[in-house]
């Protein structure tokens, strides 16, 4: 008598809860704008806040242990989702990203009459496929849960009915974005044609015995294919040119969002494929992953370097730009992984520089959102003497840029540096070290400038001209938390907490990058 295998997987729904609560409360957010009146639509804002804090509470339960769902009833072992230390770690940082966004967000959102209901469900539904994707353990799952974070991000970007930068922006970020997906689906493809799975752990193992020249000919390109396709995600160099237009077209929060949580969801995927799906291609991807953290570092910081400060939205562009060069800095220690025999030691640098990254950069979005308040076109100059308007939330700022910077007191960003600088020693990439040492250089300049801006005095005749020119003046002297929104006050405090807190503890990021998450 034969017996027949059951297909039914088992759910491990406690494992899932995160994701899976961000796309509920997005559920709800878009049935109750349906019923809501104009004038209890902020409701839904908070709503949002508080799915996004229950998610990101949801956490807590699974840091006991590994957990694993929708695992082959004939192999138990091979599993679709894997709630593990890595995951566990990034899906906190873009939830933790995801909840300030949606307080950057709950006055943008008014003050610039975006329909509350599409804005809110975008945003949790982008969330939850963000929180999926460090969890996905094939390569199906990978490609679904990066278009679920992505797509919601283009209608985002465009949601500024009537504003052609707006437009320009969703329209460049959809198109590159479409152009990288359709490359990472013909690798996807090539991949599964070549090993006969989609799971990373079989993947892996079929990638070190091709028994056909031919398919390890196949095998090799779907490997070159989907990097490309994760390089894009990235804003790595020379994919990266829809960085600036996109993050000056769409709303602030949005660009916030985009420079933390979409490079948290890239460089996780991109992580996942390289360590656990495409082991035995080291040699291949190591180096082509170390010349793309040269060329991204260098395009990033030069660009950067060469903005205008009067130009409008220039305090935007610098940030996009410092956005490509960092991407270049969290690309290194991936590389490294390709040069050492315990990669996930590498990898844990990354994840420690994203900790780091994600609450300043975020700060200084929150930052730029509320001087846009008062002075909309956003240039570096508009920050001039923003220590005698705002002196605290100058400090804020000054402290968020020295962190990038990696000069003191932001001791985390020095750390954070220290730490992908060990990543490529190790590996015996001295080359690139060298490199990223100059590119902290320049960066060090334009960081230093817009610092120094936020402490010089404005003349009273460039002061009444700026008033002037945005019919909202702000007399000096101005004090701190009077005029600032509660939601943004309470933004810009948690980021400045943060990184507080991190630059008091600098053991917590060398315990990240000497721990193996993977």
């Amino acid at each position: 008598m034969s017996t027949v295998t059951s297909l039914v997987q088992s759910v491990d729904w406690l494992a899932l809860a995160p994701p899976t609560l961000a796309g509920a409360v997005a559920l709800v957010v878009l049935v109750a704008d349906l019923f809501l009146p104009a004038a209890r639509k902020p409701l839904l804002g908070w709503i949002a806040t508080a799915g996004l804090a229950l998610a990101a509470l949801a956490l807590l339960p699974l840091l006991d242990g590994d957990r694993r769902t929708f695992c082959l009833p004939a192999h138990p072992d091979v599993c679709s989702y894997a709630a593990d230390p890595f995951a566990l770690v990034v899906q906190f940082l873009v939830l933790g990203g995801a909840l300030l966004t949606a307080l950057l967000s709950i006055d943008t959102v008014r003050d610039q009459d975006l329909p509350a209901g599409e804005y809110w469900f975008l945003l949790l539904s982008s969330a939850a496929g963000a929180a999926l994707l460090p969890a996905s353990r094939d390569l199906a799952t990978l490609v679904i849960a990066l278009e679920v974070a992505s797509l919601p991000a283009f209608a985002l970007v465009g949601l500024r009915r009537g504003d052609r930068l707006s437009s320009e922006a969703a329209l460049k970020f959809f198109l590159s974005s479409v152009a990288a997906t359709a490359v990472m689906l013909l690798g996807v493809s090539f991949l599964y044609a070549a090993t006969g799975s989609l799971h990373l752990s079989q993947v892996a193992h079929a990638l070190t015995a091709l028994p056909d020249p031919r398919l390890a000919t196949l095998a090799s390109a779907g490997v070159a294919l989907t990097l490309v396709g994760f390089a894009f995600k990235t804003a790595a160099a020379p994919f990266h040119f829809w960085v600036p237009d996109t993050y000056v077209g769409a709303p602030l929060p949005i660009a916030g969002y985009l420079s933390v949580v979409g490079k948290a969801v890239g460089f996780s995927g991109l992580i996942l494929v390289t360590v656990q799906g495409f082991p035995s291609y080291a040699d291949v991807w190591g180096p082509a992953l170390a010349v793309l953290a040269a060329l991204t570092m260098t395009v990033g910081n030069v660009a950067a370097l060469r903005q205008d400060p009067r130009r409008a939205h220039s305090a935007v562009r610098l940030l996009a730009w410092s956005s490509v060069g960092q991407a270049g800095y969290l690309l290194v220690p991936i590389a490294a992984a390709g040069y050492e025999r315990d990669p996930g030691h590498a990898i844990g640098s990354t994840i420690a520089y994203a900790l780091m990254y994600a609450a300043v950069n975020l700060g200084a979005f929150a930052v730029a959102a509320l001087v846009a308040r008062t002075r909309p076109a956003n240039r570096i100059t508009d920050y001039r003497g923003l220590y005698h308007r705002r002196p605290v939330v100058a400090l804020a700022l000054g402290f968020f840029l020295l962190c990038l910077a990696g000069l003191p007191p932001g001791i985390i960003g020095l750390f954070a540096k220290v730490t992908v600088f060990s990543a490529a020693v190790d590996a015996g990439l001295a080359w690139l070290a060298v490199l990223m040492a100059v590119n902290v250089v320049i960066a060090l300049y334009y960081y230093l400038q817009w610092t120094t801006v936020l402490f010089r005095g404005a003349g009273e005749a460039e002061s009444a001209a700026e008033a002037a020119a945005t019919g909202t003046p702000e007399p000096a002297g101005h004090p701190a938390g009077v005029g600032i929104p509660a939601p943004l006050a309470t933004a810009i405090a948690l980021a400045a907490v943060l990184g507080i807190a991190l630059s008091g503890a600098p053991q917590l990021v060398l315990r990240f990058a000497s721990g193996t998450l993977l």
